[in-house]
């Protein structure tokens, strides 16, 4: 009986231990066809059972990663991960067969088409991720069936039309990552159902109508993102009731202007930007009284009075960018705290001195525009500036010039065209403004990459070869800005002048990897006036790494030019590392045209130069067909776009 007793038990062990290990032969078969229709045998080569524990694909850190519950007597797939590995094609049928999918991660792929019905079949699904992909149509009513969902993220594809009503039967949602995702219109009264939302990503959509007051009613969250849509004001007051709130960012706002009354009890936030929110009144002296803000923007916006004397009291305060408001009085004398790193009060109507201790933080100290004697500010000459960058102020100069030449994050180079591109290597820090050696130009930086992997950097560079372009070295380097960037010319004589801006996308690449999903938008404004609005230079210039000039013609009436790059919350964030946005320019080349008495003779030579038909006095046969060999590659190329825009001068634009 004791042999017959250990033979049962060790069937009885055997036949508990191969249950474990089999899985429903359905969601076998599968598997098997998603690895065979993706390419992904060389990964996730599933010669034994699925769910076998100890497999390759098992633990949690593997991509791909095949999870199982194995509680009853037979298996079922519940997690699946294929994640950032190119996978390309549609979302085939056979996806839906796994019905017992929990969680679902095929983010930061370059999956296409659109997204099939069959998607509401998975109803236990509880975190689903289809972000950095190229799905396409109308995001599907079939997610409203997907009850459980905690997570759910459609952020940067190219979908089209309203979110879906149905969304707001998912009242178990947690985070919601729409953001970069393509949709547009109204936001649907039915979201308010979601009221255990605690992160909203939505930036960057043609979302349309009023902020939805019903996102009072979410008393959990702790981060919301709505900056770079078409929503308008003013913030509902009933915002003031989201107490939890850690993350608050909301810009580029149209319609009724705002107060910031709603923010008095917010006191849990750490990052606060509200930039082009069209906010008026005055600064709420209980957001200096803040324990965790670490980072405020309030810029662009119609703030009156002063600068609150409780920022002089932050334990926590890094940034503080107030600049291009209505703010007057003087600056707190101690704001320039231990902790903080930058400060920005450019083009306000403060007036005083300096903070006593502003060379702590010299390099991100920006008064631009501003009535502050800016004596002793990094090389002495801000106040001269301010001075001639204030609309009030006529300004003029003993030997005035008439065009100047930058290249932009990057040292002296002289083209092909024997223009002499000044250095503009200058380290620039989170509010800076630098002048270069000469007096003919300045620049300034607005602005944190906040996440950014590799630190604060407003530079890039690339070892590649730019095409389409005689003059690749010109395009290798760049300045970059997650806010505003500024370029001034100084001391020039008064007339019209042509601007010539040359971009090539460097930071970002057009490979057939969802790391050329990246889409960089941003506005230009010279002279106070957009040229330019949600301006691509991959897109423009039909790639990455290749040349692009943009032309414009302006007015100098003030011996100075206002050229302005300004992200307005517009394209993806994160592709392909974190902070890869905002406006990136490689280099300035401004040139008269004519004084406003000038000639029309002399107009004709300056835009035949700026067009490359002329390159001076033309000598002998060789020379002249040089110079139309220049013109023709140039030409072919198709990488420049003449504007014929004539800005005005408003340097305090909103």
């Amino acid at each position: 009986m004791g042999i017959l007793s250990f033979c049962f038990l060790v069937l009885s062990i055997n036949e508990l231990v191969s249950g474990q290990i089999t899985t429903e032969p359905s969601e076998v078969a599968a598997i098997n066809k998603l690895i065979d229709y993706w390419g992904l045998k060389s990964k996730l080569n599933m010669t034994i059972d699925p769910c076998t524990a100890g497999a390759p694909w098992a633990p949690e850190s593997a991509n791909p990663w095949v999870a199982c519950d194995c509680a009853a007597n037979i298996c079922h797939i519940t997690h699946l991960k294929i994640y950032a590995l190119d996978i390309s094609g549609e979302l085939p049928q056979e996806l839906f067969q796994l019905t017992e999918l929990m969680d679902l991660n095929l983010g930061q792929n370059i999956l296409s088409g659109s997204i099939p019905p069959e998607i509401g079949n998975l109803l236990k699904m509880q975190y689903l991720s289809l972000g950095i992909n190229n799905f396409s149509g109308h995001v599907p009513v079939e997610f409203g069936k997907l009850t459980k969902l905690k997570s759910l993220s459609f952020s940067s594809n190219n979908f089209n039309g309203p979110l879906p009503v149905d969304l707001g039967k998912l009242t178990s949602l947690e985070q919601l990552y729409i953001d970069s995702s393509g949709v547009s219109g109204p936001i649907p009264q039915e979201l308010s159902n979601l009221k255990s939302l605690h992160t909203v990503w939505a930036s960057d959509n043609g979302f349309t109508g009023k902020l939805p007051e019903f996102f009072g009613t979410f008393t959990n969250l702790t981060t919301l993102r709505l900056e770079g849509t078409n929503l308008e004001g003013p913030i509902p007051s009933s915002y003031a009731a989201l107490t939890k709130l850690e993350d608050l960012r909301i810009g580029d706002l149209s319609g009724e202007d705002s107060t910031l009354d709603f923010l008095v009890n917010l006191a849990s936030l750490s990052i606060l930007s509200l930039r082009s929110s069209r906010v008026s009144g005055e600064i709420p002296p209980q957001i200096g009284t803040f324990p965790n803000l670490q980072s405020l923007d309030l810029s662009f916006n119609k703030l009156t009075g002063s600068i609150p004397n409780t920022f002089q009291d932050s334990q926590s305060l890094h940034f503080l960018y107030l600049g291009s408001n209505m703010l007057t009085g003087e600056i707190p004398s101690n704001i320039i705290t231990p902790q903080l790193r930058a400060l920005d009060i450019s083009f306000n109507s403060i007036t005083g001195n300096l903070p006593a201790n502003f060379a702590k933080i010299e390099r991100s100290l920006n008064v631009v525009g501003t009535l502050v004697n800016g004596d002793g500010l990094l090389d002495g000459k801000a106040s001269e500036i301010s001075r001639c960058l204030s609309s009030d102020n006529k300004c003029t100069k003993k030997v005035p010039i008439n065009s100047f030449a930058v290249k932009c994050g990057g040292s002296q180079q002289i083209s092909s065209y024997r223009i002499s591109f000044d250095d503009d290597s200058e380290i620039l820090g989170a509010s800076s403004i630098y002048t270069s050696s000469n007096n003919h130009w300045a620049v300034s930086n607005t602005g944190s990459f906040i996440s950014n992997p590799n630190g604060p950097q407003y530079t890039t560079q690339t070892a590649s070869q730019i095409t389409g372009t005689l003059d690749s070295e010109l395009y290798k380097t760049a300045r970059v800005s997650p806010n505003s960037l500024r370029y001034y010319g100084l001391g020039l004589r008064n007339g019209r002048y042509n601007v010539e801006l040359h971009f090539s996308e460097i930071q970002m690449d057009d490979s057939e990897s969802w790391r050329g999903l990246g889409k960089r938008l941003f506005d230009i404004y010279i002279q106070g006036e957009r040229v330019v609005q949600d301006f691509n230079i991959k897109e423009e210039a039909y790639g990455a790494k290749r040349a692009l000039v943009k032309l414009f013609e302006a007015n100098v009436t003030n011996t100075n030019i206002d050229i302005h790059f300004k992200w307005a919350g517009r394209g993806t964030c994160c592709i392909p590392v974190q902070s890869t946005f905002g406006p990136l320019v490689s280099a300035i080349h401004v040139s008269q045209v004519s004084t406003f008495s000038g000639s029309s003779n002399s107009n004709k030579k300056q835009v035949g130069r700026i067009v490359g038909l002329t390159l001076g006095v033309v000598a002998g046969l060789f020379i002249t067909a040089s110079v139309f060999y220049l013109w023709w590659v140039k030409k072919t190329s198709e990488h420049i776009r003449v504007g014929s825009d004539s800005p005005k001068k408003n340097l305090t634009s909103t």
